[in-house]
Order: structure tokens, then sequence, then C-alpha cells
């Protein structure tokens, strides 16, 4: 008999019905050849404190820093029973093999290899390593399993992370809070983070506006914009220069003295990874990062339509272009009318297939299975939308233009007027409808260019109107999901190049997988605040920023530890990969020391309020019953807690779940108790102008009467 575990009941019940599983046990499918069970996410972490030595079950400054040579784990409290479950299975006699089946990725093989360690189990282990969760890509993938010794360096990697956090975390969390007797949580990634929106934040305070005036003439039938004659730029810092020019060039005859005219083309937007996602889901639709990860699970998983998304790849390897080819052959309308083009002969550009900048994962695609698209809620819908036009926007031609940029020359002053005039529309074709709406495809503010006239160099025009328009420089854009999704990615500094982007994507803060947890545990430790799509520092957070050391706060640090975790995930050598691990753990614990003596002689000036105390972590969260029956499962009874309303079926596989703040990016409330009883008891209701209701377990909600200025 064959054990499989997956990390997750979902992906466990579409396994076990490939397999031909059908008989249900406790936590557990069973078939004739394989038995089937899950994790629920994580079973088994690193110990706490006290469990290493109860001695710190009391914080003092004196037993810092804590430097453990080995972290054991531990089973969590929560999830213990089905722990037992996996346990019992790993050891059951009858048991010749095991196949790890959890997320293809570090954090999914180190949630395997946890549980596998703490239940003693010493028996053979194949991986599974698929990047869909179609049924033909299940198959696929057992019929090239690898023995999991192939995947040692990955694991490692992720353990080291995992040790990485607890030190760096759990020194300087107790450090820092010992010395300003407020609860003051620190991270390896999450302080960095901080700093950023700190950073910025600080920015935006300290900027003052500068007034500049903007000279526009008229010449009939195109504009310009005065330009400073050493700067080059179409601003005048003085008013008195400005009043003059105007009049200086009123009523007075232009010629055009240079003209310069050139063709250019833009090439197509990349495929996604997760982050690019995630930046383009909150740009053009307001999502926060957790929810387009939700979103984009969900597609994976529940919908079969997407390929694997916690991917940090932007590129196909070139032997998936047959099943590019069969989804695109498959695509449903409005795609199918663009996808037509591509099938006599599908284009293999080297900006989407690209064997070596594939990393565990290649970039997130439809699966070309279609059918459940009708079943998707709206930001389903528009996420896999997203998905479905950058796959075919990747495979078009270049966006052909014709660049112009007209000086006209009016007396000793000099007017600029540039022009753009389409030539092959290209990729741009599939976003003609983000074009009208003044969005471009790639998430970057595009300038408006002027339709201009024939011109030629020694024409000459009337200025027939002129003026001047008092201006003000702005100060930086607060951070947005999408903004420091990009500095995350590559470790502080925003990069518009793209090969410089992918060289930069070792030196990142957190993973993909991981950013966007690391924006909600901001929040919800009150150092951020999400207003609308912005993210701002509060009073707490400032205030970290101003006592954390900076070697902690800088994104580069942090960023070439990451880089150091993705290199040892790829090392092939074991001795090397001992090497490589030993030289890592040993950074961080001499790091981790260092911090302690930075709390020590941190700035005794500065004041936290107090607070209360917030909950241990891993403590479970206040759930409370609604009475009312899951009208999903018809078994379970639906629950709540703070973040969204279950069922208590929940460990049995039901997958009923309303999120509280499902309504909110489509302007409604959040909702409350006293809305899902309502709604449980088949009510309509409406809320900030949306009809609300439930429909087999799923939440329907639609704007009738859209406010102005939404679509």
């Amino acid at each position: 008999m064959i054990l499989v575990v997956a990390e997750k009941p979902s992906v466990g019940r579409d396994i076990a019905r490939v397999l031909g599983c059908e008989g249900k046990g406790e936590g557990c499918i069973r078939g004739k050849n394989y038995i089937v069970t899950w994790a629920l996410g994580h079973l088994v972490s690193l110990c706490e404190p006290d469990q290493l030595d109860p001695a710190y079950k009391r914080w003092r400054m004196e037993q810092l820093p804590m430097l453990p040579q080995r972290l054991p784990t531990r089973v969590l409290p929560k999830t213990q029973a089905q722990y037992a479950v996996v346990k019992a299975l790993m050891l059951d006699q009858g048991v010749e093999k095991i196949i790890c089946a959890t997320d293809s990725g570090r954090e999914g093989e180190l949630i395997f290899r946890f549980i596998y360690h703490q239940a003693g189990c010493k028996k053979p282990v194949d991986r599974l390593w698929i990047s869909s969760m179609t049924d033909a890509a299940i198959r696929e993938g057992f019929a090239r399993l690898k023995p999991d010794g192939a995947y040692d360096a990955l694991y490692v990697s992720a353990r080291c992370r995992a040790e990485a956090d607890w030190l760096v975390g759990m020194n300087a969390t107790r450090a820092f809070s010992l010395k300003y007797g407020a609860l003051l949580s620190l991270g390896r990634v999450q302080t960095p983070t901080l700093n950023l929106i700190a950073q910025r934040d600080k920015e935006i305070r300290e900027f003052v506006p500068q007034e500049y005036y903007e000279i526009r003439a008229d010449f009939g039938d195109y504009q310009g914009l005065w330009l400073d004659p050493e700067k080059k730029e179409p601003r005048c810092m003085d008013e008195e220069l400005a009043k003059t020019v105007c009049a200086q060039v009123r009523g007075q005859t232009g010629r055009v003295a240079q003209l310069r005219q050139e063709q250019k083309r833009t090439p197509p937007p990349q495929l996604f990874d997760l982050t690019a996602l995630q930046r383009e889901a909150n740009r053009l639709m307001g999502l926060s990062a957790a929810q387009t990860l939700d979103i984009a699970q969900a597609l994976y998983e529940r919908h079969k339509l997407i390929t694997y998304p916690r991917t940090d790849s932007r590129y196909l390897p070139g032997d998936m272009a047959p099943k590019v080819r069969q989804t695109l052959e498959h695509m449903p309308a409005p795609y199918a009318a663009w996808a037509n083009p591509l099938l006599p002969k599908p284009p293999m550009p080297g900006r989407v297939y690209n064997d070596g900048k594939v990393s565990d994962h290649h970039a997130i695609v439809p699966t070309g299975q279609f059918a459940a698209m009708g079943r998707l809620s709206q930001g389903e819908a528009r996420v896999m939308d997203m998905i479905c036009r950058r796959l075919l926007a990747a495979l078009y031609p270049d966006y052909e233009y014709l660049s112009t940029q007209v000086i006209t020359q009016v007396g000793p002053h000099s007017f600029r007027t540039q022009g753009q005039t389409p030539l092959a529309e290209g990729w741009r074709a599939l976003y003609r409808e983000e074009k009208a709406q003044g969005k471009g495809a790639k998430g970057e503010k595009e300038e408006a260019q002027a339709k201009l006239p024939a011109l030629q160099e020694g024409d000459t025009r009337k200025v027939e109107k002129v003026g001047k328009k008092r201006c003000k420089t702005k100060p930086p854009a607060p951070h947005t999901d999408a903004s420091l999704l990009g500095l995350m990615e590559h470790a502080g500094r925003m990069i518009e190049d793209e090969a410089l982007r992918e060289s930069m994507k070792e030196s990142g803060l957190g993973t993909p997988a991981t950013r966007a947890a690391i924006l909600e545990r901001l929040i919800q430790v009150g150092y951020v605040v999400r207003k609308g799509k912005t993210l701002t520092a509060t009073d707490k957070g400032i205030k970290l920023m101003q006592v954390a050391p900076q070697e902690l706060a800088s994104p580069e640090t942090t960023g070439k530890w990451e880089r150091s975790l993705s290199r040892m995930a790829r090392e092939e050598d074991p001795e090397k990969l001992r090497e490589r691990s030993g030289q890592f753990m040993g950074s961080i614990r001499r790091f981790s020391a260092f911090l302690v003596e930075a709390a020590k002689a941190a700035d005794a000036q500065v004041r936290f309020a107090a607070e209360e105390p917030r909950p241990k972590k891993g403590g479970a969260p206040k759930v409370s019953a609604l009475g009312r029956p899951c009208p999903l499962c018809g078994q379970g009874e639906v629950t709540a807690n703070q973040k969204a309303f279950g069922c208590s079926r929940w460990r049995e596989g039901c997958r009923f779940t309303i999120w509280r703040d499902a309504l909110t990016r489509q302007g409604g409330p959040s909702l409350t108790v006293n809305h899902m009883k309502k709604l449980l008891d088949g009510q309509t209701l409406t809320l900030d102008g949306l009809a609300v209701s439930l429909a087999q377990g799923r939440l329907q909600a639609r704007r009738d009467d859209p406010p102005a200025g939404k679509a």
C-alpha cells in the first residue's frame, strides 16, 4: 500500500479521485493500492522558547540572546487530531512507501518533512511535483515521480529560512519589547518591509511643494509647451518670466525649427508570476495582495483553471509549446477571436519560452480546461480574464508606432510638441478597453500623446492663443500593495528594466508565496493601516523604525539572506549544501546576538503607548456559532470568527467560506453576523447599493445602478 500525503483536503480529494480511491476513512480516503491523507497546512512547527526551556516562559533581558544549536519541532495543538491520523498511517505496517504531494515549493516541502520527521518515519518517499491540478497533470505527475532526496536542498533551504525567522524574530521581539515596555514584533522580513512604508510616509511628510508655470501656445492645429532654454524642461519657475514669455509670443508667428520622427516598438508584457499578478490586480481592481492570492489559489485548486500560482517565474519551458497550443484551441469567447490568428503557427518568442529562466514552477497560464468559467465569482472572473489576456498578449506581435517630436520656434522661445502615430496595434488589441479608460496594460501610467497634423521643418503657424498655468510639484504617492510588492521583489529598489529585474529576484524581501502574509501581518500588529488602496505607517510603526537598527531595517540585508537561501535551494553537492547552510545559520546567530545588544543601547527617550496584550501566536481565533446549518454540506453549523464565516465541519473537508470583506472590493460593507444570518435564512439584502444573496453556498452580489464614475 502507498500513502499519499497532500497539503490540503481539497487537493487530497482531487488526487484520490484520479487514483480511484473511494473508501472514506477518518482524515483519509482509501483505495485498492493507495491511501490519500492530508495536512491542514502546517501540522508541525518549530518549538516555542518555553518548550525549549521553561525558564524562557518569562521574558527577561538577561536570558537573551536565545541561540539554541538545534531547534526541535512540535505538533500544533489545533491540528493535532489530523497529525495523529497522518502519523498512524505513516507508521502503519501495511504502508510500504510514501508519496509527498504537498504544494510543489519550498514551504510545501517543509510541511511534509516536518510531519515525516516528527512522526519518526523512515520509509522511502517519492515526490509528486506538478504545476496544475487538472486530472491529466496529476496522472502525468504520478508517472514521473522522483525520490524525495532530489529535493533535499529545497528542504534545507526551507528549514534554514524557518530557523532564521525564529532566531531573529524571537530575540529582536523580546529584546525591544523589554526595552520599551510594549509588545514590539520585529522580524527578518516584516521589519524592512515596514521600513519601506515608513520611509515613503516620511518623504511625503517632509515634501515641500514648488510652484512652477506651464506656458502653452496654441498654433491652431496643434499645441506646444514652452521649454526652459537651460534645463530643456517644460517648466517656468518664475511667474514674471512666464508673463514676459506670454507677452512676447502672443500673436506672433512660429516656425517648425525641428521635426524628429522615429519608428519605435513596444514588446508585449511578460506572463504573470504571482507578484506581477498581485500588482496588476491591485492596480486594476483594488485587490490586496492577500485577496489576489486567495483568488488565484481558488482558480488553481478548486476550479482547475490555472497553473500553480505561487511562482516567481515569468517564463515557460520550451516543451510546453504543444500544451499552449491546445489551450489556445479551446479558448472560449471572447478570447477565441484573439487566439484564432495564432493557431496556424503559434509563435515561440524568447520573452515567453526560456528554459534557463524557469524556476521550480513556470509562469501562471490557463490550463486549457475552461468548463468552470461560468461558475466563477466576479473577482475570480476578472483575475481569470487578466491571466487569459496576458497569455494571448505575450504571443502577439509588438506594438509599433511612429514617435514624433516637434520644436516650434517663436522668436527666442522654443515650444515642444510630442506625438505618437500607431502603425501596428499588435498586442495592444487585447487591452483596448483599458486604454480607453486611461490604464496601460503594463501597470504604468502612459503619457498622453497628441495627434499631430502633417508637418515639415520650415512650416509656419501663428500663435492663436497662449496662456500660463500655475502648477505645483507633487509629493511621492503613498504606497499601495502594487508599489510595495514591486519593492519587496527587488529588495527595496524599483527596477524598470526587465532583464535587471530578473537578476534581482533572488534578492527580494520574502518570496511570492509569503509577501501577502507579511503585509497583512504588519496591519494585524498595528504598524500599518490600509485606507482604500494606500498603506501608511501608524505612530507605533514610525516609532519602531526610529529605534530599530538599520541593519535589520535595511531591505538589502534581508535581500542578501534571501539570495543565499535561493542558492542553497539549488545546490546539488551535499557537502557544499552543508557548508552553505552552516555559514548562513552562523551569520543569523551572530546577527541575532547583535540585535539584542542594539536593543539594550537603543534610544530610551522614545515612548510607546501602552496596549492590551495580544493572544499567543498560534492560538485559535475566537469562534461563535450562528445557529444555522451549513448551506453547502447541510451537516455542519455555520460559525464566525474575526475574518470569515465557515462550516464547523471544515476538518472533514467542507469548503463553505464567506470572507467578511468579500463585498469591500465592490464598494460594499464588511459582512456582520446579523447580515449572514439573514442571508442564510434566504433573504436578499441591499447593502450600500449591492443586492446580496446566497446561492448554493456562494455569495452573489450585483449592483444594478453603479455609482457615478464607477464601471
